[in-house]
């Protein structure tokens, strides 16, 4: 039995190794491209060795090094400040709707399972956000619009507080005569750490990935986070060599065009990969409970 133990523990941990392989490879071979030489890339192809390093791409990105470090700092902000309002709205939410008196709460229950099913479509959800609530242009462009909301999140919350947080506890909070406001503050929020760091993580990324609203409602060189300032150098890069292939006298020689759209990638996912570690622990354990139990 001892030894069947050791053996199913070595293959396992063969199989983990390979799985991390798996994973931590990409992002090797992601930033061997990035440092790769723009001739090298185009006569070679892609290698997990780059074969002439250069980082071209990284200083054309760099160019105006000022719009890019205001670029991250405004998807720094944007990412703290909707991530914080997303948990804050979520949790009022979840809250009421995991306990059994509240009056109509399968009502509620419905009409938010309901917004999953359907919307407005992109062009009413365009004239309401510009027209009725003029944040275009604004910095809540990048916070408000699909993302300070998900009826999923608040659905895993509150199938996460049924089913983890007894009435028992409750109820004795309220005979020592705390009220709803304390209770959700001294015991729901310290019992949900696992699903707000889940939903923490989830929410973050969407925010600090998020391109979409910065097209739709940002036309500011100033508002642009640096999800869309990457989309726009990139796009950039890619009109050139579209105009220099038409006949237009463009030097596209020193210009990176493949080397960019790794760097891109690279500069993009390098916060995720530095903060994901420290919440990877509750993301599992979040999920699994949130979604299973209830």
């Amino acid at each position: 039995m001892v030894e069947s133990k050791k053996t199913f523990q070595i293959w396992a941990n063969i199989v983990m190794v390979f799985l991390c392989a798996f994973c931590i490879l990409p992002l090797v071979f992601l930033f061997s491209s990035s440092i790769t030489q723009e001739h090298a890339l185009i006569r070679n192809g892609y290698s997990f060795i780059p074969s002439q390093i250069d980082f071209s791409a990284y200083r054309y990105i760099l160019l105006d090094s000022t719009q890019v470090i205001r670029g991250y700092g405004l998807s720094a902000l944007v990412t703290v400040v909707g991530t914080v309002a997303n948990l804050t709205l979520t949790t009022l939410f979840a809250y009421p709707i995991s306990r059994k008196d509240l009056p109509g709460r399968n009502i509620i229950a419905f009409f938010l399972f309901f917004t999953m099913l359907f919307n407005g479509g992109l062009v009413p959800s365009y004239i309401m956000w510009t027209q009725t609530f003029h944040i275009k242009n604004t910095l809540w462009a990048l916070i408000v619009p699909n993302l300070l909301m998900s009826a999923f999140n608040v659905i895993m919350m509150r199938t996460y507080l049924t089913g983890n947080i007894p009435e028992e506890v409750i109820d004795a909070a309220k005979i020592d005569g705390a009220g709803e406001s304390r209770i959700l503050v001294r015991i729901i929020l310290p019992m949900s750490k696992p699903i707000l760091s889940t939903l923490a993580l989830l929410v973050g990324l969407g925010y600090w990935n998020d391109w979409m609203n910065g097209l739709y409602y940002i036309n500011k060189d100033k508002l642009y986070s640096i999800q869309v300032l990457l989309n726009r150098m990139l796009l950039d890069t890619q009109f050139l060599m579209s105009s220099a292939s038409q006949g237009m006298s463009i030097d596209t020689s020193q210009l990176p065009s493949t080397g960019i759209k790794m760097a891109i990638a690279v500069m993009g996912i390098l916060p995720v990969l530095v903060v994901y570690p420290f919440l990877q622990k509750y993301l599992v354990k979040g999920i699994a409970i949130g979604a299973v139990k209830g």
